[in-house]
Formats: structure tokens, sequence, C-alpha cells
């Protein structure tokens, strides 16, 4: 049986709205200017993780659309209170448009990896989406706006990266029991569907 369109867009609509406001929720979280650095420290990009984790990478990106246009009318969603054109225009921009780009890529890792969902696997979708390649859109973004060098922009990013591994790991592990109780979030492996089918008599 074919699921009509519609009925994608009604179940989607709430999921993107929802995974919006766990990214808005997350920016309560007080945010930590480690060593004076010009991009904070915040919980929002376990949001972002977990949207692509969750959701997958066309759902999950859209979240993130909506939670970045929710920023750009001026509503105050990210750490700190803050929000408005204005954010684009400072160092954090590239971890910003990294947002959707970073849900996407932890999206489309877990969803090509396919049910049922594995920490051994998780782990290196989140890390990959979510703290390699948002880092590398950060480090763009701070050698763009903040006038530091590659070298300099890269070591400041360090400073990210042991608390990213550790949110890619609750992610993984938050995405686990979500796809344990919601199953048919994420398709089927061809390996187990072959099995399945190999299983079942004729």
């Amino acid at each position: 049986m074919t699921t009509h369109p519609d009925a994608h867009a009604r179940r989607d609509i709430p999921l993107i709205a929802i995974f919006a406001g766990v990214v808005a929720a997350l920016g309560l979280f007080p945010a930590i200017s480690a060593f004076g650095g010009a991009v904070p420290i915040t919980a929002q990009s376990l949001g972002v993780m977990l949207a692509g984790a969750i959701l997958g990478p066309r759902r999950g990106a859209l979240a993130l659309v909506v939670f970045l246009t929710l920023v750009a009318i001026g509503l105050p969603l990210l750490a700190g209170g803050r929000g408005g054109l204005g954010v684009f225009a400072g160092p954090s921009i590239g971890y910003l448009i990294g947002f959707p780009v970073a849900a996407f890529a932890v999206g489309a890792l877990t969803y090509a990896f396919g049910a049922p969902y594995r920490l051994v696997l998780g782990i290196p979708a989140a890390v990959v989406g979510g703290v390699v390649v948002l880092n590398v859109l950060g480090i763009i973004g701070l050698v763009l706006r903040a006038d530091l060098s590659v070298r300099d922009a890269t070591a400041a990013a360090l400073v990210f990266v042991p608390g990213d591994v550790v949110k890619a790991i609750v992610c993984a592990l938050v995405a686990r029991g979500v796809h344990a109780a919601y199953p048919g979030l994420l398709p089927q492996r061809r390996d187990v569907a072959r099995r399945s089918d190999v299983d079942v008599p004729a």
C-alpha cells in the first residue's frame, strides 16, 4: 500500500517542529566561553545530532532550518538569549550554517546503516556529522569572520571536540532508545530484509 504524500506531511511537520523546539530548549543551558573564545560552547549541537539521528537527513535538516529561521527573525533561541540577523554576521556563522548540514550528515549516515539502530554505527555517524562536519564549517566561519588563520581557527575549534564527542555518545544512546520505541522511523537494512524474506515460508 502506498502512503499518500499528505499523510507524510502531516507526520513530518510535527516532528520537524518538535526537534526545532528541542534545539531551542537546549539553548537554555548556559553557554560557556572557553579561554575567551569567540564562539561559546553550548548544548545545542547535541540537538543537531539528535535531529539527524532520529528524524533522518531531510527532516533533521529541515528542523534546523526552521530553528535558524526563527533565530533570524529575532527570537532569542541561541544559547545566551541571542537572536536576530546580527548573529549571522559574527564568528559563529560557520557553526550556525553548519547546523542543518551536520544534521543532514548524521541522518544520512544513520539512515544508510538502517534498522535496527546500533551504537557501534550510531556513535561514528554522530561523530562524523556532529563533530567533524560541524567543526570544519565552524573553522571556515572563524577564518572568514574572526580574522583567524586556518591554524589558529583549528586550534580554537579543538576546544569543542572533547565535549562534542561526549554529546555524540549521548546522542547515540538517546537515539537507540527512541528507535527501539519507534522502530518504523529507520528503514530496514537490506541484509536484514533479505534474511526475513528467506525465513518466511512461501
